[in-house]
């Protein structure tokens, strides 16, 4: 019996950051798909099927030609649609040698892959992500290369409870796992709210509130999670003096970061994880974005930690059932949201057969 899907395969993922892709073969495994990426001299990228025509070889073992791709064994050449170009010794081509192109888009400083149905592939479904390239903010990040389940970064996203006790020492304090929380849903989106009205601000967000506007009292703050079907997360997060007016809108004296996240599947038990954060306030500081960069990247190493010991436990007990807290409802709807995209492929060959 063929395991079900954990990913659906009609989805833009986030292959790389813009800067990951130049004139050299990157391979990258991208919903199960091995798939090799670069640019061509204009500077567009390419993804082709990492496996030569031939005798399948990973292209990416083998070296740019101009703008094709030179196999790494046999010499064959394939352009950026895949179509082969030149074979060894002959001069007639087989009509049958390519290799998978797959749609590409670059946006929001990532370059986004689609596996599925390339009919399907609608740039205008890339996750809205724009802050991450908005002269109105500033920020940079990183990738993880997980070794577990895409969705258990999920899982953590959506319950930021967890920082109480994981990053205790930074962005967490008792006010967030004691704050409520609302959930709303619709067809693709899932959205949790929480604000901590007159608290302590926990360390990161003292520091950052002292050193941009001097202020060093209690604070309202705020997490507003907004997932987006498969895998993406947007966290609109700050601190504003208590009493100034952020809960009704006016966030004029208080601090926002946007927390970028959109975590691919490689395969079910491993993922690329890219994750970005920005901020309004001290937006010129380069050195307030390393700063800022290194301290988060911290931040997730430690989630890093709890998430892949969290999948080996789970590879242990395959048979252990989960129990839902109601700090879990925003996890819970986000898979299944998932699941519901996963339902849809599944059903439409039988669909297509039925009509």
């Amino acid at each position: 019996m063929t395991a079900r899907p954990t990913f659906p395969m009609n989805a833009w993922y986030a292959a790389a950051w813009d800067a990951e892709i130049g004139r050299a073969l990157l391979p990258r495994t991208i919903a199960g798909k091995k798939i090799v990426f670069y640019r061509k001299a204009d500077g567009t990228p390419v993804a082709l099927e990492d496996a030569c025509w031939h005798r399948l070889l990973p292209l990416s073992l083998g070296k740019l030609k101009g703008d094709d791709v030179q196999c790494g064994y046999h010499g064959l050449v394939f352009n950026s649609h895949g179509r082969c170009t030149k074979m060894p010794s002959q001069e007639t081509i087989n009509p049958s040698a390519c290799v998978r192109s797959f749609p590409v888009v670059e946006r929001h400083r990532f370059v986004w892959v689609w596996p599925g149905d390339p009919a399907l592939a609608d740039p205008a479904l890339v996750p809205d992500l724009h802050w991450n390239h908005d002269p109105e903010w500033a920020g940079d990040g990183k990738v993880i290369h997980g070794k577990c389940d895409y969705r258990l970064f999920v899982d953590n996203l959506m319950d930021l409870t967890h920082e109480t006790f994981t990053h205790a020492s930074s962005i967490g304090n008792d006010a967030v796992a004691e704050a409520p929380f609302e959930v709303t849903h619709g067809e693709d989106t899932v959205v949790v709210t929480r604000w901590m009205i007159d608290i302590e601000p926990p360390p990161f967000w003292k520091a950052q509130l002292a050193a941009a506007t001097g202020y060093e009292g209690n604070v309202d703050r705020w997490q507003i999670i907004r997932f987006e079907a498969p895998c993406t997360v947007a966290i609109d997060a700050g601190v504003a003096p208590t009493g100034s007016g952020a809960p009704q809108g006016d966030r004029s004296q208080g601090l926002s970061m946007v927390v970028i996240n959109t975590i691919t599947p490689a395969t079910e038990k491993t993922c690329h994880y890219f994750w970005a954060n920005v901020r309004d306030y001290r937006i010129g500081e380069q050195r307030v974005t390393s700063e800022i960069r290194e301290g988060i990247a911290r931040v997730f190493k430690e989630d890093e930690i709890v998430v892949e010991a969290q999948q080996v436990a789970i590879d242990e007990h395959p048979d252990h059932v989960f129990y839902n807290l109601n700090i879990d409802a925003g996890a819970m709807w986000a898979r299944r949201l998932i699941d519901k995209r996963i339902d849809a492929e599944l059903d439409a060959p039988l669909k297509a057969a039925a009509e």
